[in-house]
Order: C-alpha cells, then structure tokens, then sequence
C-alpha cells in the first residue's frame, strides 16, 4: 500500500499556528513509522491550483489512497476540488483542539466534517479518523480507514474465475457476470471443465513427483490415504495454480462435483488448502459470491477465510461445517486429535480432502456477500468458536453468537435471500466489513 499524504494549509495565518504546526509534526512522525509506503507532494497546498497539482504527482507516484488532514480549518471549496480530481475513496483525518487556553485552536475536525458532508453530497466514498497523532489507537484506526479505502478499487480491478458452474441443484450460487461488473467491478472469467481436466492431465510428471514431496513436508498425517494418492491432489494443485497466475485471476470459485470426484476419481480439497496458504482466494462449488468474499476478506487484511455451509443451529450457536477444505491456521493444531490430516471424503470415500476441527476459543465473524432483488448485500455478525457436539468428518465448528437469538438471525437471512455458504474468519470485524458495505453501496443487513 502506497499513502499520499495531502495537509492542507492556508493562505492567511489563522487560529493557533503554532499548535497546527505541532500536529504537522506529530503526523509526520506517526507516519515515518508505519509499514507501508508514503509519499508526500512537493509543494504547499492552500488553494485550487496547488491541490490539484498535489493530485497529479499522487496520480504520478501510483499512490493507492490519499489521507486529507487539515492541522487547522483550511477552504471547504477545496472538498470540490477533491472529489472532482480523486474518483476513489479519501481518508479524512482530524486532529483534537489544543487542551489549554480558552481560544479555539484548529477547528481541524469542523473542516473534516465540512468535507466529509460535501463528499456525501457527491455520492463519494470516504473514511474519517478523529484522533491525535503518535497515538496507537489513532494509527490503527488510519491504518483500517487505508485498508478500506483500497480495498474497494481494488475489489473492483479484480478478475475472478469460474470452472465449470455452480454444483448441481445450488442455484443460489448462480453467478451473473453483468451485475457482477456493473455493482462491484469485478470480471468474471469463466473456464469450461474440459479445459481444467486437460491442464491436469497436462502437468508434467517431474513437475507433479517434485510437488508430491512439498505436501510431504507439510506433515499433515494421512489417514487412509497411500502417498501415490497425491498425484492427482499435486495435479490439481499445479494447474489451478497455473491457471490463476496465466490468467490474472484473484480470485477462483470451482465446480468441484460431480465431475472432479466422479470422471478423475479424486475431490480437490488438498488442493484448495494448499492454495488458501498461499494467500489464493477460493470457493468450491462454483460459488462465485463465495469467492469475491474471500478477496474481500483478504483485501481488507482479515485473514484465511473458511467457506462453510450453515449445517445446522439453536438460538445461540451455528454449526459451521464443510467437506474437508478449512485453511490451516483457523484448525487446531497438526499432530493433535482433531487436528489437520488428509483423509478421504466422509460420503464417496474418495480422497483428498483435509479433515479437521475449526480451532476452539477462537473469535469468528460469520459473514456473507450475495445478490438478491437486484442488489448486492451484505450480513456479517460476530460470535467465538467452542469444540463441536459432535465428531463430524470434515470441516468442523460451533460457533456461539452470544446476544443475538441465531435463530432469528437465519429466518432474516434466508428472507434476504442469503446462499447457504457462509464465509469465516478470525477476530471480530463485523464493524469493518458493515463500513466497507457502506462505501461500496452494498446494503448491510
């Protein structure tokens, strides 16, 4: 991530100079010291003329989003200017008024406020951070503000590809590649099944024996699964990962039956897994939504995403289970009973799936994005995972959504028309995803 940073001043002294000077100072420390790249335009920046100039060397240093701070009030007129020249979302920040003396200091949060509801007007997204410089609590809320604002443009320059179709009978999963465009951004490609079968029959054999030893090394224990077995998993490994890389694809959602399991004789889960530790977003059965919540997960920096079928619930708990393709940081640990191990598939007996629990004392979010009536929506709740009541194969969870009757959580979504996959992720983020819905114009239910 590349930042710009743009202060604007002004062109006759005003309130306290010397405490806008201060707050000047204290955000160029605070971002001396982040992770990722700042670029800072050469010039002053007091009226139309040099904000838009600000904005062309941002344009020409390729920054990925711009944080507008103004240490005191600066001209409203320029939010105009901004939202007429920067298309994509801001990051407005405000420092506090000076806590001594009985004059006014900075206004620095009036100015955002004013651009904020100018930008509003003009139906452009936005983020506004309140807080003062070098403070922990003030950095990681800019860092989350910068991680929203690219995720959305870059949701929307993302390829996802489709092999094969939604599995049979999931109609809810059917994809519409136009709304898919029009709404989000997002392309689709999509890949017929011949093709997929021909690029792994295709892998060379040196290329899939070498590979074989790399899921070897993982450790993972097989539980009624020979090493020849994993020819076929590395097959499928190397030509999904072939086909993401030639084809630019961010994304990848796959018909993973009947065919694969039925006419190859093996189901890709080893596969899915070994991609998802590699940071690739990827859905089985053919659920394109599916997959964009991956990368949306992944582009807000959310962590590993488990796509799990909503199996079954009570009023304060989910089950959250799937045939065997959980990423391995969110399954207790390799080695331990209910760890990670390549199995064969709980109902064909086919290998090769992973089978495991979902980790125990973990903080999930449970959330989705689908279309419905026209629109693109969004739910997403929070809860902490427990041991399963049961030792089903596969995929295994409970989740325990404390405060909130689950059962009428499922009745409101199935009226909103929800797919019956849900994605997972650690930690509590209800909060970031219902702010990236907002700034995408995706209803948060």
């Amino acid at each position: 991530m590349k930042v710009g940073i743009l202060i604007l001043g002004r062109k006759r002294p005003g309130f306290d100079p010397e405490w806008g000077a201060e707050m000047v100072a204290r955000s160029e420390a605070q971002f001396a010291a982040v992770s990722y790249a700042v670029f800072r335009p050469s010039g002053a920046i007091v009226d139309d003329t040099t904000l838009r100039a600000a904005l062309v060397e941002c344009e020409k240093a390729a920054v990925d989003a711009v944080v507008v701070l103004q240490p005191t009030m600066g001209d409203g007129n320029l939010s105009l200017t901004l939202g007429q020249c920067w298309r994509r979302p801001v990051v407005l920040w405000a420092t506090p008024e000076k806590p001594t003396g009985s004059m006014i200091s900075s206004c620095s949060l009036v100015g955002a406020h004013v651009f904020a509801s100018t930008l509003r007007q003009l139906d452009l997204p936005f983020e506004l951070v309140y807080g003062m410089p070098g403070e922990p609590k003030t950095a990681a809320e800019l860092e989350a503000a910068l991680r929203l604002a690219t995720a959305l443009p870059r949701l929307q320059a993302s390829k996802v590809g489709l092999i094969g179709y939604h599995a049979p009978g999931f109609v809810d999963m059917e994809a519409d590649p136009f709304e898919l465009r029009r709404q989000l951004g997002v392309s689709l490609r999509h890949f017929g099944m011949g093709e997929f079968r021909e690029a792994v029959e295709s892998c060379p054999a040196e290329a899939v024996a070498a590979d074989v030893h790399r899921v070897l090394a993982m450790n993972l224990p097989l539980e009624n699964v020979t090493v020849e077995e994993l020819s076929l998993a590395s097959r499928y490994y190397l030509a999904l990962r072939e086909m993401s890389a030639t084809e630019s694809l961010d994304a990848l959602a796959v018909r993973c039956w009947p065919e694969l399991p039925g006419q190859l004789g093996q189901w890709p889960y080893l596969a899915f897994v070994r991609l998802m530790e590699e940071g690739q977003s990827i859905a089985c059965e053919g659920d394109v939504d599916g997959a964009v919540s991956c990368l949306l997960a992944s582009l807000l920096g959310l962590g590993d995403v488990y796509l799990s079928d909503w199996l079954a619930h009570d009023r304060e708990s989910v089950t959250i289970w799937h045939g065997g393709a959980a990423p391995l940081a969110l399954c207790e640990p390799v080695g331990s009973e209910f760890g990670p191990r390549i199995a064969r598939h709980f109902n064909s007996k086919k290998p090769a799936v992973v089978n495991a629990n979902i980790r125990a004392d973990l903080p999930v979010t449970i959330f989705r994005l689908w279309r419905c009536d026209g629109e693109y929506r969004l739910a997403a709740f929070e809860g902490e995972t427990t041991p399963p009541r049961q030792p089903l194969l596969g995929s295994n969870g409970l989740a325990l959504i404390p405060d909130l009757d689950v059962e009428e959580i499922f009745e409101e979504l199935i009226h909103a028309g929800m797919p019956h996959h849900v994605a997972v992720v650690a930690g509590h983020h209800a909060r970031t995803l219902g702010r990236w819905a907002r700034m995408a114009g995706v209803r948060n239910l």
